[in-house]
């Protein structure tokens, strides 16, 4: 993977020295990422780490000693990290970060890993990140910003964006929980979801006090993420998700239902273009605006006829790609992560498997609307037995008798690892096939819709 230094720093330390006996770690959050995360921090040589997470969820609690507080209750959070002398906090979600938590741990001497909330913006408003984009000149889809429906009704009519058989995204520009991005086929469409967005209240007022209208971009999706102390950066395996609930693409937008990391997913040549027209000009924009950038950026592109283009920014792991990209780390994980906190990057090893790897998603019925919960799950054991696979729990609970019950709509991310992503994906499916309960659903077609057309989108 590539790894980029702007400047040498004699303060920087050696990453040794934060290799302390009794190590205490506090994961935030309590899906299927922060269960990845868990495992990955929980495979380090350290011989007496000992990991907590707040809240976690009955799967990471086989690894880490569950804390009931809540992932936005940052103020507890940060208490409960002084009270049990933390060493180091990692973050899981965007809620916590856009809140500030880091600034404030750090404020009170707490080590953490993890965007600031100035840098957090690049998630939490997206006409905060396309202001951004444009200032620093990274490419991204043409937008207009509107702080009223009458105002976004008005650029529409415009034409600025099209006729009225043009496609068009309307993004609410808060957090919206994976719920706030529409892409409308049709001009009635956006108006119909302008509405919804800025009107009902659905998402919040917070959320879609406004709104992004942009272009629709032609291509195919990939995520690149990738590790940053400030002033060195290091990629992660790029992935490419599947948001949608049905097969083909089809049906509404999920928080993902699998995703696949793969050496076709960016080749050489594109992903050196990302970088030196994307990743790097974020984060000088970044430091050039004042927050320098610390953790864990995503960044979701389209890769168009004339190049890469900036959907989305995110600073933190995505989920699923997060369960994806954890089983090819070879390097320890409270290593980097220390490394983002103490500017180290460049001196700590960040190596990855060259093997392909993929997660597919078990959701409950009704999901992605109203989940059924409470349903008895089978198979748990037998499939992760199988060579190369982990099971990552996303929703699920302990029943009376200690049986695995089903406790949210995305209830697992079974991930595999193979020589190429056929055999990943096989490895993947063969032991989706030991799983079941009633209502059980996910999609058959993960990683094989990499071959078909370009797909509009504007996530």
């Amino acid at each position: 993977m590539h790894r980029k230094r702007w400047n040498a720093s004699p303060l920087r330390l050696c990453v040794k020295a934060f290799k302390v006996i009794g190590m205490k770690i506090l994961v935030i959050g309590s899906g299927g990422r922060e269960h990845a995360i868990s495992w990955a921090l929980a495979r380090s040589a350290r011989p007496d780490l000992k990991l907590f997470c707040a809240p976690g969820n009955a799967g990471i609690a086989q690894l880490a000693e569950p804390v009931a507080i809540s992932a936005t209750d940052i103020e507890a959070l940060a208490d409960y990290a002084s009270e049990r002398a933390i060493d180091l906090t990692v973050v899981g979600g965007e809620a916590p970060l856009a809140l500030g938590i880091v600034d404030l741990f750090e404020s009170r001497g707490l080590r953490i890993t993890g965007a600031r909330r100035e840098a957090a913006r690049l998630e939490s408003s997206k006409s905060f990140a396309k202001d951004f984009m444009a200032r620093h000149k990274i490419p991204t889809a043409r937008y207009r910003v509107a702080v009223s429906a009458d105002e976004a009704h008005d650029i529409l009519r415009s034409g600025e964006f099209g006729a009225e058989d043009s496609s068009v995204v309307v993004k609410a520009d808060g957090l919206a929980g994976g719920k706030g991005v529409v892409v409308a086929r049709t001009r009635r469409e956006a108006e119909e979801a302008i509405d919804d967005l800025m009107l009902s209240g659905a998402l919040g007022v917070d959320a879609a006090s406004r709104v992004v209208i942009e272009e629709a971009l032609e291509g195919r999706e990939a995520s690149l993420l990738l590790f940053a102390d400030g002033r060195d950066y290091a990629l992660m395996p790029p992935a490419r998700d599947h948001k949608r609930v049905g097969e083909n693409d089809t049906g509404p937008n999920t928080g993902g239902m699998g995703v696949v990391t793969d050496a076709d997913v960016l080749d050489e040549e594109t992903l050196r273009r990302a970088v030196r027209e994307v990743v790097e000009p974020t984060l000088e924009g970044a430091r050039a605006d004042g927050f320098e950038f610390r953790g864990i950026l995503f960044v979701g592109l389209m890769l168009t006829e004339d190049g890469p283009r900036v959907l989305e920014y995110n600073v933190r792991f995505g989920d699923p790609e997060t369960q994806a990209i954890l089983v090819r780390l070879q390097s320890d994980l409270v290593d980097i992560f220390s490394a983002t906190t103490r500017g180290t990057l460049s001196q700590t090893p960040v190596r990855w498997s060259e093997e392909a790897s993929a997660c597919v998603v078990l959701a409950a019925r009704g999901y992605p609307a109203r989940a059924e919960t409470g349903a008895r799950i089978e198979g748990l054991e037998r499939a992760a037995l199988r060579e190369g696979v982990q099971v990552f729990h996303a929703g699920t609970a302990r029943g009376s008798n200690g049986e695995w019950l089903t406790a949210g709509g995305r209830v697992l991310g079974v991930t595999a690892t193979g020589q190429n992503l056929d055999r990943a994906l096989a490895r993947c499916y063969d032991a989706v096939g030991e799983i079941k309960w009633d209502g059980m659903h996910y999609r058959r077609d993960i990683g094989k819709v990499r071959g078909q057309g370009p797909v509009v989108s504007g996530q």
